[in-house]
């Protein structure tokens, strides 16, 4: 019997072949590509049904792919193992977060029925800063330069949108105009702010363990925090009871806190901050509840994923306080949708004054900071709606 020729490999061929199984033994595998490619923003395992990535805010379908759900398997074990956490058919979600800081899900039989399943939220290597979003379009210089103010002037700031919308990039260059002599705490499920202030606290919860105990909540972190001397608290995302040890802290001397929460927009994310109070399991009334609300919360930062895949700012909020049973906002910003499309269907609009009232300026004013009185009385002209 004749042997069969072998054929040499290429040197392109065999430096595929050696990245391939560096990846493997070294890596994660078939998604490691796309972890290095700095274009992309988010990579999802499908099972073996194959990998999508997020580029430009779009989904695109990649030619790669696992070989079996036992090798996906051992990836995702692989990461989650190295933040102390574990996956198996007793708890088969879990959050943890690569190295670098990305975000990282992962659900897997029973409950993910096509076989394991891996999101991971990338976060850019170096750092985004209020220079690379006004470059990027999400917000303009003027408002960058008003957000700042109101950090440094210790406004209580909720950022919202819905997921993928920036928020987390968002919060991260709020927290940057934090003066570099206060005291920083940081609270979140997996650690994923990257502040570059010297005074920083980071605080991490953490899941129960394989008997069920250990476990540490963001509202148990909340509450400890509050005996650590902190000039500012920032909660990477409220999602449950811990709203209500937020909002005590904001009413009682912590002003300049930071947080961010899912909501369609401004009015809706204060309704899911009071939903979320309730879920600590306090028999408050509701109009307790919103004059708490109204007393902690200053502003409402709204964010949104256009149809270009464009993230933008399309609503500031002023939280004014109570009328009757309900709390007031003013729009201080609102996205110029009229401002139209150029030619490769980017949205040309930025978030534009509506008018701040005077009030506002005085709150910033017992700090220090000064607003341009152009901002003032501005009646902005043809903001538009979504089309």
């Amino acid at each position: 019997m004749l042997e069969a020729e072998q054929v040499p490999l290429t040197p392109a061929e065999r430096g595929r072949l050696v990245a391939e199984v560096g990846d493997d033994v070294l890596g994660h595998g078939a998604i490691e590509r796309f972890l290095a490619d700095p274009e992309v923003t988010e990579v999802m395992v499908n099972a073996l049904d194959g990998i999508w990535v997020e580029r430009g805010g779009k989904l695109h379908l990649t030619d790669a792919g696992y070989l079996s759900e036992a090798h996906l398997r051992q990836v995702i074990e692989r990461i989650v193992a190295k933040v102390g956490r574990r996956i198996d058919e007793s708890s088969p979600m879990v959050d943890a977060r690569l190295p670098d800081g990305s975000r990282v899900n992962a659900v897997i039989p029973p409950l993910a029925v096509d076989g394991p399943m891996l999101t991971i939220r990338k976060f850019a290597r170096d750092v985004f800063t209020v220079d690379d979003l006004v470059g990027l379009g999400t917000l303009n210089r003027e408002l960058a330069d008003l957000l700042a103010s109101c950090v440094r002037g210790r406004l209580n700031v909720l950022v919202s949108g819905g997921t993928g919308t920036g928020k987390t990039t968002l919060l991260n260059v709020l927290s940057s105009f934090v003066p570099e002599d206060e005291r920083i705490v940081t609270i979140e499920d997996a650690v994923e702010l990257q502040l570059h202030q010297r005074h920083v606290i980071r605080l991490e919860s953490r899941p129960p363990n394989i008997e069920g105990r250990g476990q540490v909540t963001i509202r148990d972190l909340v509450r400890n925090s509050l005996r650590m001397r902190p000039d500012r608290i920032i909660v990477g995302e409220v999602r449950g009871g811990e709203a209500l040890d937020m909002l005590q802290a904001m009413n009682t001397g912590h002003d300049g806190s930071l947080s961010t929460l899912h909501a369609n927009s401004p009015r809706d994310a204060l309704a899911r901050l009071e939903t979320m109070v309730l879920m600590a399991g306090m028999d408050l009334p509701i109009r307790a509840i919103r004059e708490q609300v109204a007393s902690a919360v200053d502003l409402v930062v709204h964010t949104a994923r256009l149809r270009d895949g464009s993230r933008r700012i399309t609503q500031l909020s002023e939280v004014n306080g109570m009328e009757g049973e309900v709390v007031t906002l003013t729009d201080l910003y609102r996205f110029d949708y009229e401002a139209g499309i150029d030619e490769e269907g980017r949205y040309l609009g930025h978030a534009v004054p509506t008018g701040l009232r005077a009030q506002f300026a005085d709150r910033l004013h017992q700090y220090g900071i000064e607003l341009p009185a152009e901002l003032f009385g501005f009646a902005g002209a043809g903001v538009g709606e979504p089309r």
